[in-house]
């Protein structure tokens, strides 16, 4: 590719989720030359992989957004390559190779856990590995998961809704509980997710569970008659159900251990007890020592994520550690990586989305950490010279892939993969077809393009 005489400055951006992507087209609206490294074959990160499967709308308006930016002359992408101490390349070789920045946008790459004995059984999963699964993400797409009759979900955020609509909806499982250690008006999801499940819920349960955890509720000022409406606000506006499925809440219940058969699989979910405690304006469970066992033969836990300890960069509290005193600050936040051990920025390496802050999950949201990030790289860039050896740069990098032994995929291959499964999906009369595995993916893009009819 041409390097314009417009193009002053050389960024890597890492990850090719709504972060890096509006981050990447950020940069490159002010003469930015960036290299966009992903680690699937596709971009899209969350926007493709994490949205509920049936959102076409939503995902094509988005892939929509992604192809245009993609477009832009000066962003390069190169998917299927992964970044970090076991990946392909190393955050120290980017920087060898003389890129003046690195910007992060990887997302949350790993699982959180509670530690809990039994987390090892048979029927034990994450609703990250799930979400990705019914996503059709490799290797996850060709994964089994064993989902029994009766499913636990820890958690009552919106990816539990996610996982409970999948199980109910197309799994079509008998019964699906939400266990929490708090109560119901702590819970992370909207009215509008609720819909989709709503005509599910045990009316009769779910009044008698309020109806249980009330006292507790109003001990430190919690209204549960409150709570218990707005779980039921999303009656009037659900969808019909399309199986049998119960859906039951079970709050105030702190999971405690996971009980196993003789075969390995689950059997149970040991939960304790909890009341509500005032902390900082908010409220924390407290543990009251009685436990009591749910008969499940599922769990699935959905407790959010954390970034990946192999990257490269210091983590703490599951993300990447910024700098308390940022150079280059945007709204007050620090986008730039820090290594509390030496007391100092990691030199050139800014963070943002996933990898700056837990979010909550929204494209909206990641999109405009993605392009504060871009600002503080930008403002980086006006105390430094500007790189007069872009295609020097350049060359060196892509000499180095070219001796990676595994296909490493282009802007242009990508955009032939995606004609491919759009004629794919117009063949099957589908909204939407996706290659299951990354080997049928590289094949494909090797074929010829269609063309279109007449």
């Amino acid at each position: 590719m041409e390097i314009g005489s417009q193009n002053n400055y050389l960024v890597a951006v890492i990850g090719a989720g709504p972060a890096g992507l509006y981050a990447a087209k950020q940069l490159a609206s002010q003469g930015v030359y960036v290299v966009l490294i992903n680690r699937d074959i596709k971009p899209g990160g969350l926007a493709e992989y994490g949205i509920y499967h049936s959102k076409h709308k939503m995902k094509g308006g988005l892939r929509k957004q992604f192809r245009r930016i993609l477009e832009v002359p000066n962003i390069e992408y190169y998917g299927n390559l992964v970044v970090g101490k076991k990946g392909d390349l190393t955050l120290k070789e980017l920087d060898a190779l003389g890129f003046q920045a690195v910007l992060v946008t990887v997302g949350a790459q790993g699982t959180k856990w509670l530690g809990l004995p039994g987390e090892d059984l048979v029927g034990v999963y994450h609703a990250k590995d799930i979400v990705y699964h019914y996503n059709k993400l490799p290797p996850f797409s060709q994964k089994q998961f064993a989902i029994g009759k009766h499913v636990a979900l820890i958690g009552v955020g919106n990816v539990m809704l996610d996982i409970a609509r999948w199980l109910i909806r197309d799994v079509k499982v008998e019964q699906v509980t939400a266990v929490a250690r708090r109560g119901p008006k702590e819970v992370k999801f909207t009215k509008k997710e609720m819909e989709s499940v709503a005509r599910n819920l045990d009316l009769e349960a779910l009044d008698d569970e309020i109806e249980r955890v009330a006292p507790l509720m109003e001990a430190v000022g919690q209204d549960a008659a409150a709570a218990k409406a707005f779980i039921h606000s999303a009656l009037p506006k659900a969808q019909d159900p399309v199986s049998e499925s119960c859906f039951t809440f079970e709050f105030l219940a702190s999971p405690s251990r996971i009980i196993g058969g003789e075969r390995g699989e689950v059997r149970g979910l040991e939960v304790e007890d909890t009341a509500l405690v005032p902390k900082n304006g908010d409220t924390k469970a407290k543990r009251l020592g009685t436990k009591r066992i749910l008969s499940v033969d599922t769990v699935i836990f959905c407790i959010g994520d954390r970034v990946d300890e192999d990257f490269g960069l210091p983590v703490r509290w599951n993300e990447f550690v910024k700098s308390p005193e940022p150079r280059y600050p945007v709204q007050g936040n620090s986008y730039e990586a820090y290594d509390p051990e030496a007391e100092r920025p990691v030199d050139r390496v800014f963070v943002a989305g996933w990898s700056r802050e837990a979010s909550s999950g929204l494209v909206g949201v990641a999109r405009k950490d993605g392009e504060r990030g871009a600002q503080a790289v930008l403002q980086y860039f006006e105390t430094q010279p500007l790189e007069e050896n872009i295609a020097q740069v350049l060359e060196e990098f892509r000499s180095r892939l070219s001796k990676l032994s595994k296909k490493v995929v282009t802007k242009g291959e990508w955009q032939r993969l995606e004609v491919q499964e759009q004629a794919e999906a117009e063949k099957l009369g589908l909204e939407e077809f996706k290659f299951a595995s990354n080997q049928e993916m590289l094949e494909v893009i090797e074929r010829p393009t269609p063309q279109p009819a007449d």
